[in-house]
């Protein structure tokens, strides 16, 4: 959803032009997320006036692209580009609308009120805001946004002007503000009464801070710091030390600060990074970095620990593709070897995922398995359910999230359950994962991103290693996940003789499967073809059945989201049953026919299309004549096991979905409406 930058500068001198190009170059990092508008907030021109300390803080907001927010920039004639920041914060934001139209207005970062006094900006959704608002109101605090973002700073404004002293610290005063806020939220704090401070929190919104110093950090783990009111006085006695408050930097070295809702933003400045924990609050004030808490529970983490990002920047970058998305559908051959390097080995056959390892005995016991996800997840694991379900000899339901918590489906201590997530971040399946934990399941995470919500949160759980991804619908992800799932069930079913064969037929056709996804690549040129005599249609239907019936779904979910075009998955089997009244010569039709235990079923439905003069695009294995001969086009693809031959099946769909946004004229990158990373229901 939105994107959340921020920068501060201690004691490194930069130009007010320098930390705006810092600031605008974050968002430009973000801009695959999806969003409707920009803003930052900046250190205005000291004044001599009444103004508090002489500090004023500027906001510059625009809807549209970060390109227009930064034009904009420019034109402002009260901010001397020139002058040179000693020490500086700077917050910068990108918007995806939710609560209110995209406006400038209703833009981020949001103020307290006319004099900017506390500025914040905001990932996620505040489900109590109306009922804050109208206390607000009520108090005579004026709102001009429509959002719900405008009741924090103006909630943490009335905590001010309330406050009993004027001794009290600025988390404090962030400390009370979240404890009012119901809801998923990533916020990050900005103050003309606290200059040069930072202060930022999470729940259930992802944010981490990048740390750059020339000196060498003295600690590579921070110790949170708890309130001693707040202490869970049942296990006060055994809590961790906080008497002494850890910095990551010594006392008065220079040091830079990066807040970040995505590691993509920071990997150009430094790779050290930190994740925050849900109700986290850092703080960076006098260039101090440290981590507070109002309470401790028993079994919690009391240090938060500084990673090193394995990213480069040149995997973020665009390189000779004219579109991310394009780039990730090439990237392929290369990702589906990440996921499987370091856990197959193809001269003894066997496939072991560290993550899993310690947790097998504890996974075979159990009475079935739990696929849970969203969209493009949720068809990875309907993809794999049939190979599950022979190698592992389990039951195993596939769950949409949202629908599995609606239901309140029934879970047991006996389940194993797995949460699919490229971003790790995702809500609906965040809530599942919490759902089943409380009812005492094994959680496994399936994620693409190390230090995500999932990730940590769950009992073990499997890194796809398929790296960044940009674009908004995701492809290689899907892949990765796919042999993910596949390479599990290949762990699970090692001792069973009976499945030796079936095994060794999947590792073998795992070895050469690279080499196959570069000649399906190969087929682009063809594919694109075929987009020029499609992309004037209106609607557009995919079928499939048996192994590829989720190749289906996702190929169709490729072409809703990027073109804009009505598209829908159809299971072949039930074609009869409804689908069939919508076949005529004018509808586009793909079918998914590959040579297993389907073909023959397939075909049936293919005769019945061809009969009601439909004209359908075949995805077909090479050397089929039967095929070629009943298809208005056909896209030959290599023969591979059948539980593999999805990941072949979905890349011309990809394709497909790619060369239609382009020639209607759209954003592959950034389709509207939607965002990479869904931090709310």
């Amino acid at each position: 959803m939105c994107g959340i930058f921020a920068y501060l500068n201690y004691r490194v001198p930069r130009t007010r032009k320098e930390i705006f190009e810092t600031l605008v170059r974050g968002l430009q990092r973000l801009e695959y997320r999806g969003y409707d508008s920009a803003g930052i907030a900046v250190d205005g021109p000291n004044k001599t006036t009444s103004d508090i300390n002489g500090n004023t803080i500027c906001l510059i907001k625009k809807k549209g692209k970060v390109k227009a927010l930064d034009e904009e920039l420019y034109r402002k004639d009260t901010l001397d580009l020139d002058t040179q920041l000693c020490t500086h914060f700077g917050l910068a934001h990108t918007r995806w609308a939710t609560h209110g139209e995209p406006s400038a207005l209703n833009s981020h970062p949001h103020r307290s009120d006319k004099n900017n006094e506390f500025v914040v900006i905001h990932n996620g959704i505040i489900t109590n805001y109306k009922e804050l608002k109208e206390y607000l109101i009520t108090k005579g605090y004026e709102f001009e946004s429509e959002t719900d973002t405008e009741v924090i700073p103006k909630l943490i404004k009335y905590v001010y002007d309330n406050r009993e002293n004027d001794r009290i610290t600025f988390s404090t005063l962030v400390e009370r503000v979240v404890q009012q806020l119901e809801g998923a939220f990533a916020l990050v704090f900005k103050s003309r009464h606290f200059p040069g401070e930072a202060v930022s929190t999470r729940r259930g919104s992802p944010l981490l801070i990048g740390v750059r110093s020339e000196h060498e950090l003295p600690t590579e783990e921070i110790t949170v710091q708890y309130n001693s009111k707040g202490l869970n006085k049942k296990n006060s006695h055994n809590r961790p030390d906080c008497s002494n408050s850890i910095q990551s930097v010594e006392d008065g070295s220079a040091v830079e600060y990066y807040f970040a809702s995505d590691a993509s933003a920071i990997i150009e400045h430094t790779n050290k990074v930190l994740y925050l924990e849900d109700d986290d609050i850092a703080v960076v004030r006098q260039g101090k970095l440290s981590i507070h808490r109002l309470n401790w529970q028993a079994g919690e983490d009391p240090v938060r620990a500084i990673q090193t990002l394995q990213m480069e920047l040149q995997q973020i970058m665009k390189g000779n593709f004219d579109a991310f998305m394009q780039k990730e559908i090439f990237e392929q051959p290369e990702s589906v070897v990440n996921t499987m390097r370091g856990r197959i080995c193809f001269d003894n056959n066997k496939v072991v995922l560290g993550g899993l390892k310690d947790h097998l005995k504890e996974i075979k016991r159990c009475r079935r398995l739990i696929m849970i996800g969203c969209g493009t997840s949720f068809h990875a694991a309907v993809a794999t359910r049939q190979i599950l379900e022979e190698l592992t000899e389990l039951p195993v339901m596939v769950e949409l999230a949202s629908d599995f918590l609606d239901r309140s489906t029934p879970v047991f201590r006996d389940d194993v359950c797995f949460f699919i997530s490229q971003s790790g971040e995702t809500a609906d399946t965040l809530m599942a994962l919490r759902y089943c934990k409380d009812h005492g399941a094994l959680t496994v995470g399936i994620t693409n991103t190390v230090g995500s919500s999932i990730c940590r949160e769950t009992d073990c759980g499997v890194h796809i290693n398929a790296g960044p991804e940009i674009g908004v619908a995701s492809t290689k992800a899907y892949t990765s996940q796919f042999v993910a799932l596949i390479m599990f069930s290949l762990m699970m079913s090692e001792d069973k003789l009976s499945l030796q064969k079936r095994r060794l037929e999947i590792i073998s056709a795992f070895k050469v499967l690279p080499d196959l996804i570069k000649k399906v690549l190969s087929l682009d040129e063809k594919i694109k073809s075929i987009a020029n005599e499609l992309y004037q249609q209106r609607s557009l239907l995919v079928m499939g059945r048996g192994f590829n019936y989720a190749t289906c779904l996702e190929g169709a979910l490729k072409i809703k989201e990027i073109t804009y075009m009505h598209s829908e998955g159809i299971l072949a089997g039930e074609l009869k049953h409804g689908p069939l009244a919508l076949i005529d010569k004018n509808m586009p039709v793909i079918m998914i026919i590959m040579r297993d235990g389907c073909y023959t079923k397939c075909h049936n439905a293919l005769q019945q299309v061809t009969a009601r003069s439909g004209r359908p695009i075949i995805l077909c294995c090479q050397d089929d004549p039967e095929m070629s001969k009943n298809a208005y086009r056909t896209i030959e693809l290599p023969q591979t096991v059948d539980c593999l031959q999805g990941i072949l099946s979905v890349i011309p769909l990809q394709l497909l979905s790619f060369h239609l946004a382009v020639l209607r004229g759209y954003d592959v990158d950034c389709p509207r409406n939607l965002a990479k990373s869904v931090t709310v229901e």
